[in-house]
């Protein structure tokens, strides 16, 4: 593998916190707040969009479902579009994609709706798959603490969006003033991302050619990362999807019932900055997935065995544990990779199949809850997912790598 100057821009083990670097790790951020708040502001708001239009649960399921289904299959695109336009105006025009697919779901249709989800999920897709890879290149000594400022910033801002949505859809703005209010936030970025264009030009931001290299999915390491990508992914789009109208059936109001998924993404931000860092000085991740593992079922009995007053220490422990998995997930793209290259790969490879897998959630959540008229049932998969994602993760926890 070759390098040159704008592959291998801060190869320093110290990080100067200042001109380009700051603007791109600002740049990163911006884009990291982009990628869940236009996914989060939907599950509060459900019951306004589905009175509204009058869809079934199974469609209003459909609506997150949608942008992983997106996932599933540009994912393995993004770095190959990169290769050939350049990785900074790859995310530019991906982030332009973006405010486009917001603005159309909120123009109060449900033909636009869906559409507008369709180009929200293809947006996301590129910056889920490029930044993982994007930080092992820029920063190949401290991918832990740049992917810690990623997945936090992501955290924040998906939080935010669950807390806000319900007040703004109660208002005169109404459920499509809701969808919209991410868009602030993307027409930031684009502002903030506009700098990093003066260094793109086209690169390989993928491996091209991998001679002596067996393929990437004959790995048991790459099938053990999928897994732990998709099975939090699924965790992650179901409770958003669900857990506050699980809570408005076990009767709390609305507005409280949003919150309570807004407090889960808030708590997931310790485990967001801590977890990538830690991750990255440990041989073997194992004993975090059991800490999180341990958080993840402790917290959905707490739920499906209906004890609201304890609500909140519910959504405490299922926002550590989503903080701690998805980040460790994330991690798993670059400590089981030798190169930036590979990195690419994995992130690309996994993401592609495990949004696949994620994408079953919402829909058949809605559709056991149609079935049989409540939450119970579905609520006990969460158990057996927590279950199957620690078998994943303990395996892709092992220190070695794809190839």
């Amino acid at each position: 593998m070759t390098t040159n100057d704008h592959s291998a821009s801060y190869p320093s083990r110290k990080i100067s916190w200042k001109g380009t670097t700051l603007l791109l790790v600002f740049g990163v951020i911006f884009i990291a707040s982009t990628l869940r708040m236009p996914l989060t502001v939907v599950g509060p708001i459900v019951s306004f969009i589905r009175d509204d239009l009058g869809i079934s649960y199974v469609l209003a399921g459909f609506l997150t479902t949608i942008p992983l289904l997106a996932f599933a299959i540009i994912s393995p695109f993004a770095p190959v579009v990169a290769r050939k336009l350049g990785l900074e105006l790859t995310l530019f025009l991906s982030t332009i994609l973006l405010a486009f697919g917001i603005v159309l779901r909120s123009l109060g249709t449900t033909g636009l709706l869906v559409f507008g989800t369709v180009l929200i999920g293809v947006a996301i897709s590129f910056g889920n798959v490029l930044i993982p890879g994007l930080l092992k290149l820029k920063f190949p000594y401290h991918v832990g603490l740049l992917m810690a400022f990623f997945t936090m910033s992501m955290n924040l801002t998906a939080g935010l969006g669950a807390g806000i949505s319900y007040p703004i859809a109660n208002s005169s703005l109404g459920w499509q003033g809701a969808l919209a209010v991410a868009l602030i936030l993307v027409l930031l970025t684009i502002l903030i991302w506009i700098p990093q264009l003066k260094m793109n030009k086209p690169e390989p931001v993928t491996t091209a050619h991998k001679t002596g290299k067996q393929p990437i999915w004959k790995s048991p390491v790459t099938w053990a990362v999928t897994g732990a990508m998709g099975l939090q992914s699924l965790l992650f789009y179901t409770t958003a999807a669900w857990i506050p109208e699980i809570y408005i059936a076990q009767g709390l109001a609305p507005d409280k019932a949003g919150w309570m998924f807004s407090i889960m993404q808030f708590s997931q931000v310790p485990m967001a900055l801590a977890v990538p860092i830690i991750a990255s000085k440990m041989t073997s991740q194992r004993p975090l997935v059991i800490m999180f593992t341990s958080f993840y079922l402790v917290g959905f009995v707490g739920v499906v065995m209906e004890w609201t007053t304890l609500g909140i220490l519910w959504m405490i422990l299922l926002g550590l544990a989503g903080g701690a998995s998805f980040s460790l997930a994330m991690m798993f793209f670059t400590l089981r990779t030798r190169t930036a290259f590979e990195a690419a790969d994995l992130s690309g490879f996994a993401q592609s199949l495990g949004y696949l897998f994620a994408a079953i959630g919402p829909i058949l959540f809605g559709y056991l809850h149609d079935l049989f008229g409540s939450w119970n049932t579905a609520g006990w998969l969460f158990v057996v997912v927590a279950m199957t994602l620690f078998l994943c993760s303990m395996r892709a926890s092992k220190d070695e790598y794809i190839y």
